[in-house]
């Protein structure tokens, strides 16, 4: 639901053109790129978390949760591709967050 939200605030914001369109979905992956470290609370295994504590490696309750906590962009290229419809041929992206602990 969240996803829905930012994707019709961000087409309402920037225009539903094929400008707009590219435009909410580079947002979009940087945030993804970003959310992707998000942890379910159930699967820490002592609270709070310690800062450079890595998650185990673990599958989402369905695809769409497994695609977000993966850290390859081309899945999250996928989820914008569910949102906003496919990506154009020339399309690249490189998230400008990068977690070095998570590697």
């Amino acid at each position: 639901d969240m996803l829905k939200r930012f994707r019709d605030y961000g087409l309402e914001h920037w225009g539903t053109d094929i400008a707009g369109v590219e435009k909410c979905r580079h947002f979009l992956l940087e945030w993804l790129s970003f959310l992707y470290r998000y942890i379910p609370v159930g699967l820490l295994e002592v609270l709070p978390q310690r800062i450079n504590e890595r998650p185990p490696l673990y599958f989402g309750r369905d695809d769409l949760e497994t695609l977000m906590c993966s850290p390859k962009s081309t899945d999250w290229i996928k989820i914008t591709e569910m949102l906003l419809g496919k990506v154009p041929d020339e399309f690249n992206f490189v998230p400008k967050h990068v977690a070095n602990s998570y590697n």
